[in-house]
């Protein structure tokens, strides 16, 4: 394959990463010579393989990701036969290679990438996004020596609480509730892979490994592993609370930030806010000639090789129309009519907060923020996403509509919310109703579309020289 030196305001350089259907290379942005890597994708192959929606799906959960340790898109440009993703430039490499020939990593280090590492899953997992593949290959180093997830060629997007069904991820680092084949909780999945990775770089060596694969599955299911003897109390502690075999016992995020060996010398790594859409344009731009491709040059198939896409494509759970539909639909929205002046309207929605627990954080005079009070041990700076918003429009002096809106965290709060405030708001106005849309006070709103895609096997053979994947 060919490929031009420039794409855009972009100038392409050497190759820093190969697979099997793209590759990625070393660009610069003429316009303010920053470094970017650029992720080239062949479009006959995407359409051979039947992966243009995985391809989609790639770039979408990582456009609605936006976290200093996770590795960023800045624009997807399509052309007739290319589509070019690029993205942010990590320059450290993969933390695999790190722990090739330093073999195990200090306390304080080890620490400081475990608790960067937390962060960014919390913040994917509160936007209702599992990685489901968390292996030191995925885990880039900047030149600073901060963590970047990458690779979220395996994530799903689901809504807290659902279930996985497809099993995926690397062997070593599989949780032992996806080899049962059976529905698994994608946040607990991760969180025992972040365990796995934790003991590697505390011990120099994997807590469970085994040429034969069975018995590999076994120490997993088992939770079979010793502790080096340098391990201190506190990193045994906090290792076994993690590598639970019981899902349900297994420590959660949470309580993993609460432990005391995390809380030493931790600064939260804080997630951007933004309330803006996220225009996906120049990924519907870049996808616009495919299907007049495939119609100019169809090609046909061989019986003899079947590669790893055409194997995914097989799959009957790979229809991912639903996670491309606009991001409006998956946002719950209602208004409520106040017969009050603006100020006793906002005091009304201070008590509603406060009934259903919930902390203010105000905007502005009219604009408020709303999100889940977490314990004070904690010592938390910052939160990674918020979970309410409320604002007040002023129709006349004496009537305001309130527009409660939810893009993130727990139904079950945003529903306890409006149900207070409506109450409060009709104690002293008995003819106040709820002004409402169609189609936005929807309590059993249709959730976010399953999302899974089947394992991929990373073939060594194409080893990424700098940690970019491109499957």
């Amino acid at each position: 394959m060919g490929y031009a030196s420039n794409i855009g305001k972009y100038h392409m350089s050497r190759t820093i990463g190969e697979g099997t259907f793209a590759k990625v290379k070393l660009g610069i942005d003429t316009t303010n010579g920053q470094y970017v890597a650029i992720k080239i994708i062949d479009k006959q192959m995407v359409l051979e393989s039947n992966l243009k929606y995985q391809v989609q799906r790639e770039i979408r959960t990582m456009k609605l990701l936006h976290h200093p340790n996770i590795v960023r898109i800045h624009e997807v440009i399509g052309t007739k036969t290319k589509i070019y993703i690029v993205m942010e430039y990590v320059s450290g490499g993969q933390l695999s290679d790190k722990l090739s020939y330093v073999n195990k990593l200090s306390e304080q280090e080890a620490r400081k990438l475990f608790q960067q590492l937390i962060d960014a899953v919390e913040y994917c997992h509160n936007r209702g996004v599992y990685h489901r593949d968390l292996k030191p290959e995925n885990l880039l180093l900047d030149a600073k020596g901060n963590l970047k997830v990458s690779d979220f060629g395996l994530s799903a997007l689901r809504k807290p609480g659902d279930m996985l069904t497809t099993a995926c991820g690397s062997p070593c680092y599989v949780a032992p509730e996806l080899l049962a084949n059976k529905g698994y909780d994608g946040a607990a999945a991760d969180v025992w892979s972040c365990g796995v990775i934790l003991f590697e770089q505390l011990a120099g060596h994997l807590p469970f490994d085994d040429r034969n694969l069975m018995v590999l599955y076994k120490k997993i299911s088992r939770a079979e592993y010793k502790f080096p003897q340098w391990f201190t109390e506190g990193q045994k502690k906090l290792t076994s609370r993690i590598l639970d075999p019981n899902p349900k016992t297994r420590a959660t995020i949470l309580e993993i930030v609460e432990d005391p060996w995390f809380q030493t010398d931790y600064i939260p790594s804080c997630g951007y806010e933004h309330n803006e859409k996220i225009y996906l344009d120049d990924v519907t731009a870049a996808f616009d000639l495919i299907e007049e491709n495939k119609a100019e040059s169809k090609m046909p198939k061989t019986s003899s090789f079947i590669n790893a896409f055409q194997l995914i494509a097989m799959s009957h759970d790979l229809d991912l129309s639903g996670l491309f539909e606009e991001q409006d639909d998956k946002k719950e929205t209602t208004r409520l009519g106040s017969k009050l002046p603006v100020n006793e309207t906002i005091k009304k929605i201070e008590a509603a907060a406060l009934d259903v627990s919930l902390s203010i954080e105000k905007m502005n005079n009219f604009k408020m923020k709303m999100h889940p009070k977490q314990k004070q041990k904690m010592i938390r700076s910052c939160r990674s996403y918020y979970d309410l918003s409320a604002e007040v429009i002023e129709v006349a002096p004496t009537n305001c509509v309130i527009e409660i809106s939810k893009s993130a965290g727990e139904l079950r709060l945003y529903n306890e919310f409006c149900k207070s405030l409506s109450s409060l708001l009709l104690e002293k106005s008995y003819e106040s109703s709820p002004m409402q849309e169609s189609k936005v006070v929807n309590i059993n709103s249709k959730s976010i579309n399953e999302i899974e895609s089947s394992e991929v096997k990373h073939n060594k053979d194409n080893k990424d020289i700098r940690g970019y994947s491109s499957s």
